[in-house]
């Protein structure tokens, strides 16, 4: 048991370190393709890699029951919440997407509380959290004179919805105890929510042929799909089966630092003392939350 939770707490580090990278390659592949077509062709070659491995290991496909659990995680988590997110970054930075997804702790706390009255959330577990949205607050104060421009609102709106989506999905997949592999499903839900959003470009047009795109956004989708997916989705997804979705959420806190820090150094996005100051906020609250869960812990 004690090994299963090491690996399920290297796992969240990697989401942490990893997916905060990603908002730069997700950034830079939604600068030369529609933002829905990068996070569709991402999902789906990755699901592909993985579910052509276990299909050739002799792995069958699940019941019908199963497989409508795996959709609507795929559809919530990765077409909706993933699409939605790649697609904001279109028209806001890839630090300011980072920033807001650092809302999730908070809509997990929500979610949580709402489908499960058991769940045991202390007073200082939630004022944890509320540093860290102050971080967050303190971050985003800097974004606001911008918020007249209808491209960057509507860029914000689609990041909102796509946290929501994703602390609602991240919930729910954790409440859903499957019999599948979890990298097997991992696979189907990247491959179910990429046909999804593929079938939606196709339809609407956001789609572009790869190769007119250039190189820097072959690396993009190169890296997205073997660090952002392969690497961080299943590693995401087996800490989520491992521990409580409140303490998962966590990697939320951290992503930003590495976006913001990352979009400064190679995008040349914004860096000031007020984003420092919200990032050390930020912090202070990753650790009370933590404290706390490793409290509750040894009761």
């Amino acid at each position: 048991m004690k090994t299963e939770s090491g690996r399920a707490y290297i796992a969240l580090g990697l989401v942490s370190f990893f997916w905060g990278t990603t908002y730069i390659a997700s950034r830079i592949g939604a600068q030369h393709m529609p933002g829905l077509f990068v996070s569709g062709v991402r999902q789906f070659l990755s699901g592909s890699i993985l579910v052509s491995f276990f299909l050739a290991r002799g792995y069958s496909l699940p019941n019908w029951e199963a497989l409508k659990k795996i959709s609507l995680q795929g559809i919530l988590l990765l077409c909706i919440a993933n699409g939605l997110l790649t697609w904001s970054l279109e028209y806001i930075s890839s630090g300011l997407a980072a920033i807001i997804a650092a809302l999730v702790p908070l809509f997990i706390t929500i979610f949580t509380l709402w489908l499960s009255r058991c769940t045991k959330i202390t007073r200082w577990m939630i004022i944890g959290m509320l540093i860290g949205f102050g971080g967050v607050l303190t971050i985003f104060y800097d974004y606001l004179g911008q918020m007249h421009n209808k491209s960057f609102l509507f860029g914000v709106i689609l990041a909102l919805l796509s946290t929501l989506s994703w602390s609602f999905g991240t919930v729910y997949t954790s409440k859903q105890k499957l019999s599948t592999d979890i990298l097997f499903t991992v696979g189907l839900q990247m491959l179910i929510a990429g046909f999804v959003m593929l079938i939606i470009c196709g339809v609407t047009g956001k789609y572009v042929n790869l190769a007119d795109t250039g190189h820097a956004s072959w690396f993009a989708l190169g890296y997205l799909i073997v660090f952002g997916s392969l690497l961080a989705y299943s590693a995401y997804v087996f800490a989520i089966s491992k521990l409580p979705p409140a303490q998962v959420s966590i990697y939320a806190y951290i992503n930003p630092i590495v976006a913001v820090g990352l979009g400064w150094l190679l995008l040349q996005e914004k860096m000031n003392a007020n984003m420092l100051l919200g990032t050390f906020i930020t912090l202070a609250g990753v650790w009370l939350v933590n404290k706390e869960f490793k409290k509750i812990k040894t009761e």
